[in-house]
């Protein structure tokens, strides 16, 4: 077992080396038997030969392993992919070569749970004759997967269902033995520090700040400079009002507003009272306060810039009042002539508007028929896309017929190649059998010489263990004597020799003796007195029981005589 473990071992190695490298098969089959030299020749032989296998078949292998991992083997680790494929080519290709019994001691060498998964699953009769017959004859024909693996599968099939129910057993024994194994963990205190109690700090002093200066009342106070400005303003728009309602009140004849041509008419002060009423009464009431005259101190630009500011006003009040002596007032024909542009301007824009309006329909027509010649051109660009899309179908399809056929004609010569290397590989077969033969006698050889040797050395190691054992029988005198009547004398309290301590525990033991008899005799007579008291108590049951049914036997026939004579009711019985 440990022989053919080992041979697994290294052919999965090697399959891992290739499956990392990906290089050539030839190539690769020659460096591992200039590195596999060191081993002997039918072992040699042995690893080359299966590691050959396995690359030759790997497409039919990885089929097998690959629905493995997906179906059956969810749990099992993705390194155990080699040892998978080497044991299915075993199976599928060198079982009958090897016999059974060499079959079954490499998978017995391998972990027993996992041969078990991959052995139910792949010589599962179902699988066998559905679907892994239909994946490999994808890549081989029909009858030959048929005839020469599925074949010898489904007659090894009974034999190979033993062995799994072997394993299943061993399986069920481990998982026994495993649980009578297990010892129950015993928990154990944690041996901690005990923490020193925390001291209590000393409280830091508290650092005494500087008493701040308060914050000054100006802070929260307007400046006195914006009241007096603030007062100012408000003192100079009251003389402005004041000199507006002053200006209102004796407004001047040239003020009055009058029609082109009409000559100019005095108008008294009576008369302008009326019209100027309503604008003293509108102007707002407003609350003047008397303030004293602050001086501002002004630069020369700042007067000059004021200056220049009345000048103007003064120049456009004048201008204001040459206008109105001209008669300049008369706003009839303006506003006559603001109509009729206004009146333009609206039937310019309407007249835009409709022209918009038309453009937008106009455009939606467009836009209908541009939409409707696209539908029409990408109906035609279809029909033209459908046309050349089925010549090309009908291309691939007399393609895809030329491939099959090529494709057939293919099979047909490697399946010619196939049977010229299996006579090639019946004849390498013969010639590793010869090869293994003659191995085999050459080993033989050297194990009877490594025998003789053997023998000759267990006859040198018995003499030297016959002399050991006469010097072993001299006597020799170890130690020294002791007396089990004296006292050691360590100084302890019921310190006692070794004679004195076996009769205390003989004395001891006596003791424990007669108190077992005491309680067995004890418990002798208890339950004697409790199997008296239940005897008695069955007796007295059974007297009761007999007196219950002699007195229903009277009670009926007491029954049966009062249906027969009524006259006996008034006759006394007594029951017993």
């Amino acid at each position: 077992m440990a022989y053919y473990g080992k041979c697994i071992e290294t052919v999965i190695g090697q399959l891992d080396k290739f499956k990392a490298k990906k290089g050539s098969a030839e190539q690769f089959l020659e460096a591992a038997s200039t590195a596999l030299q060191t081993l002997s020749p039918q072992k040699q032989a042995f690893i080359l030969e299966v590691l050959s296998g396995c690359l030759e078949y790997q497409k039919l292998l990885a089929v097998v392993v690959d629905a493995f991992y997906v179906r059956a083997g969810c749990l099992c680790p993705r390194a155990d992919y080699s040892l998978f494929e080497v044991i299915c080519y075993l199976a599928t290709f060198q079982l009958e070569e090897l016999g059974f019994q060499l079959f079954c001691d490499i998978v017995r060498s391998q972990p027993v749970d996992k041969m078990y998964k991959f052995l139910g699953f792949f010589f599962n009769p179902l699988n066998l004759c559905s679907w892994i017959t239909d994946e490999w004859s994808l890549i081989y024909e029909t009858a030959y997967v048929r005839e020469n693996w599925i074949g010898p599968l489904m007659r090894w099939q009974p034999e190979v269902q033993k062995l799994i129910n072997q394993l299943e057993e061993v399986l069920a024994n481990q998982s026994v033995v495993s649980k009578t194994k297990a010892k129950v963990t015993e928990p154990k205190e944690f041996n901690l520090t005990v923490p020193r109690p925390r001291s209590i700090p000393v409280p830091e002093p508290v650092p005494v700040v500087a008493k701040s200066k308060p914050v000054p009342r100006s802070t929260y106070q307007p400046p006195k400079e914006q009241q007096l400005l603030e007062t100012t303003k408000r003192h100079n728009r009251w003389k402005a009002e004041e000199l507006l309602l002053r200006a209102n009140m004796e407004e001047m004849r040239c003020a009055v507003p009058r029609s082109r041509g009409e000559p100019p008419t005095q108008v008294s002060q009576k008369t302008l009272q009326p019209r100027l009423l309503p604008r003293i009464l509108k102007t707002p009431k407003l609350t003047f306060y008397k303030t004293n005259n602050v001086p501002v101190k002004l630069n020369t630009a700042a007067i000059l810039r004021e200056g220049s500011l009345y000048q103007r006003q003064v120049e456009k009040e004048l201008e204001r009042v040459d206008k109105l002596v001209d008669g300049a007032g008369d706003f009839s024909e303006f506003l006559e002539w603001q109509r009729k542009v206004q009146a333009e301007g609206r039937e310019e824009q309407l007249a835009v508007s409709e022209c918009h309006r038309l453009q937008g329909k106009l455009s939606h027509e467009e836009a209908i028929l541009a939409r409707q010649r696209l539908v029409q051109g990408n109906k035609e660009k279809a029909d033209q896309k459908k046309e050349e899309t089925a010549e090309l179908m009908q291309q691939c399809a007399e393609r895809r017929l030329q491939e099959e056929r090529s494709m057939k004609e293919l099979v047909r010569r490697v399946a010619e190649v196939q049977k010229n290397a299996k006579v090639a590989q019946t004849k390498l077969l013969r010639g590793r059998q010869q090869i293994v033969q003659e191995v085999i006698e050459e080993s033989r050889e050297l194990l009877q010489r490594s025998a003789e040797a053997a023998g000759e050395e267990q006859k040198r190691r018995r003499e030297l263990i016959s002399q050991l054992r006469a010097l072993e029988t001299q006597p020799v005198r170890q130690g020294k004597l002791v007396d089990l009547t004296q006292i050691p004398g360590y100084g302890l309290e019921g310190e006692m020799s070794v004679v004195e301590l076996r009769e205390r525990l003989a004395l001891l033991k006596e003791t424990r003796r007669r108190e077992e008899e005491e309680k067995r005799d004890q418990i002798i007579q208890g339950k004697r007195a409790r199997s008296q008291e239940l005897q008695n108590v069955v007796e007295q049951i059974s007297l009761c029981r007999a007196a219950m049914g002699r007195s229903a036997a009277l009670r009926t026939i007491w029954k049966e005589l009062q249906d027969s004579d009524t006259s006996l009711l008034n006759t006394p019985v007594c029951i017993f």
